[in-house]
């Protein structure tokens, strides 16, 4: 029987302005070592169950506590914070929400300095955690120059250097970039495995949840549904998706053949468990011919946006574009896509003259926008950025949504119309008379998007819309960008989250240090793995079981998504083998 490090016994929560329970009678046992992974949707409890085991809820929130959480032997009630963080580090979604300092080495002592460990200890302990994080030689570095991926991993190391016996992470890698959230699991694991360090993680990442944690325990409603192997959770597809989370892609493909009676013994819940799963199944049961996919509506007519030779140059001598040129027309559904660094957001900031090129130019409707003020771009180009936070600024919903109609001079009449019909549209009505920044994050980005709405622009930006989001938040908000676009609009959307776009996107660039590296409709770019992966971008798990498919047939499986790959195949004769 493995040693338990932390036991939570019939805990229940209430905040003190929350109508209920968040968290509903769980009782848990944390072993020593192990790591443990909490998935569930937005609202599940996941993040205040992550701060009971640190002493935060109830000690700073307050509010109603039930039951027991006790951590190394350490009731987390009867105990100060101060004395829990020597046994329990903390990790948040948000790495810029933790760095304070100014010096990477000055971030991570600050922590020791508040615990008053001698300054001899302090600097034994500097260089010993960014090893461990794999930072070494960044002790003088500002934080600001930090990539997010790096940021992140100084948020681990000051959790590491009070050397807890616990690491709990929230989110850690949800607004990082693929190459980011690749260094955050890496460190993890090697703390988990190597140094015995025992990791409890909050995530929504599906397919690195099934390959690094021992057991994953699902919340939804604030109550504990199911703990297990991700080998027991993650093919429990129905159960998952009823309570809104997503598994990994390669357990829904699976999954769907076993209902349709196929030779599927085990459902796998990895990638190369899923390969070897595919040749079974090819043995047992008949793969159909490869569907005949229309190809997506040719572009056609003068270019919206007309992009010739275009350079930017930042003022610290960053070179973020390198003669870019491209066309985008009225009515596509454009995606971006590339790894942090890669120019996307830099590209998309000229349509809206928020920067100026450095050479080359950016055409709008035939005009230069360098000869157009933000606020005549503003008319017809609607910009969701990443953080909803950073354009709400207004005390009601309802005013977040009118301020830029009042701004432009539309009449009262006009502005109430439109205020209303976006309210509407978002679903956002009934909280109208509320702080938007009172609203959950998902809710905030609608308000942002109401906003937009109610301008009727033709073209809509929506920079990294899905990040922080759960699965049914980043849905909601792209059936969303696929409405505007069925109603005429102009849609581009920037994402790391390839997974989520086949149903939505037509045409895909692909970004890298700055250039354009491929620019082709969806299909044949999420099959270029090749020019993907050198950007550091995985395509999703249904793309590499098609071109699995593809290898051991022999003929080309231009395939997206999960149903698409289980739709190819059925029973061989009628009956199984």
């Amino acid at each position: 029987m493995a040693d338990v490090i932390a036991v939570l016994d019939k805990v229940s929560y209430k905040y003190p302005r929350s109508p209920g329970l968040v968290l509903r009678n769980i009782s848990l046992e944390i072993y020593k070592g192990e790591f443990l992974g909490i998935i569930g949707p937005t609202g599940a409890g996941k993040s205040t169950l992550c701060l009971t085991l640190n002493g935060i809820v109830p000690q700073f929130y307050g509010g109603d506590f039930y039951g027991s959480v006790h951590v190394s032997g350490l009731d987390t009630v009867e105990n100060p914070i101060s004395k829990l963080a020597c046994c329990v580090g903390s990790v948040f979604e948000d790495p810029e929400t933790q760095l304070i300092a100014t010096s990477v080495e000055n971030e991570i002592a600050f922590p020791l300095e508040n615990l008053k460990v001698p300054v001899d200890e302090i600097r034994r302990r500097i260089p010993r955690v960014l090893e461990m994080v794999r930072l070494s030689g960044y002790e003088k570095k500002s934080p600001a120059e930090l990539s997010g991926g790096q940021k992140q991993r100084l948020a681990i190391a000051a959790g590491l250097a009070v050397q807890p016996s616990l690491l709990v992470l929230d989110e850690p890698t949800s607004q990082l970039d693929p190459v980011g959230a690749q260094e955050v699991f890496a460190v993890v694991r090697e703390l988990n495995r190597q140094f015995g360090m025992t990791i409890v993680m909050c995530s929504h990442a599906a397919e690195e949840m099934a390959e690094h944690a021992d057991r994953l325990a699902l919340l939804a409603g604030g109550r504990l549904l199911a703990l297990g192997t991700p080998d027991e959770i993650y093919p429990q597809v129905q159960l998952l998706e009823e309570n809104q989370v997503r598994p990994p892609q390669v357990c829904s493909v699976f999954y769907s053949l076993r209902q349709k009676r196929l030779p599927v013994q085990n459902i796998p819940v990895r990638l190369e468990e899923g390969k070897q799963t595919l040749r079974s199944v090819l043995q047992g049961g008949r793969l159909l011919p490869p569907p005949a996919f229309p190809a997506p509506p040719a572009p056609h007519g003068t270019p919206l946006f007309s992009v010739k030779n275009l350079r930017h140059v930042y003022p610290d001598g960053t070179q973020a574009l390198h003669g870019i040129s491209l066309d985008i027309r009225k009515g596509e559904y454009v995606l971006i896509i590339g790894q942090n660094g890669a120019g996307k957001s830099t590209l998309v900031k000229h349509f809206l003259s928020i920067l100026r090129p450095t050479e080359g130019s950016v055409m709008i409707d035939g005009v230069d926008t360098q000869q157009l003020k933000v606020s005549q771009l503003a008319r017809r180009i609607g910009y969701v950025a990443q953080n909803p936070d950073n354009q709400i600024f207004n005390e009601t919903v309802e005013k977040e949504v009118s301020f830029a109609l009042t701004a432009l001079g539309h009449s009262p009449q006009v502005v109430a119309e439109r205020t209303l019909a976006s309210l509407q549209a978002m679903g956002l009505e009934e909280v109208k008379d509320r702080h938007p920044l009172s609203l959950p994050k998902g809710e905030r980005a609608r308000v942002v998007i109401a906003a937009i709405l109610a301008m009727q622009p033709e073209i809509i930006i929506f920079d990294e819309p899905t990040t922080g989001q759960d699965y049914r938040g980043a849905r909601y908000i792209l059936d969303i960008s696929r409405q505007l676009h069925q109603m005429g609009k102009t849609v581009i959307v920037i994402t790391h989250h390839l997974y989520l776009m086949p149903e939505y996107a037509q045409r895909v660039i692909v970004m890298g240090k700055g250039t354009i590296l491929l620019d082709a409709p969806i299909r044949a770019a999420y099959h270029d793995t090749q020019t993907l992966e050198s950007t550091f971008l995985t395509p999703p798990q249904a793309v590499l079981l098609a071109k699995e498919l593809e290898r051991l047939d022999g003929r080309a499986y231009p395939l997206l998504t999960p149903a698409e790959l289980a739709g190819c195949f059925e029973r061989q004769n009628g009956h199984l083998g």
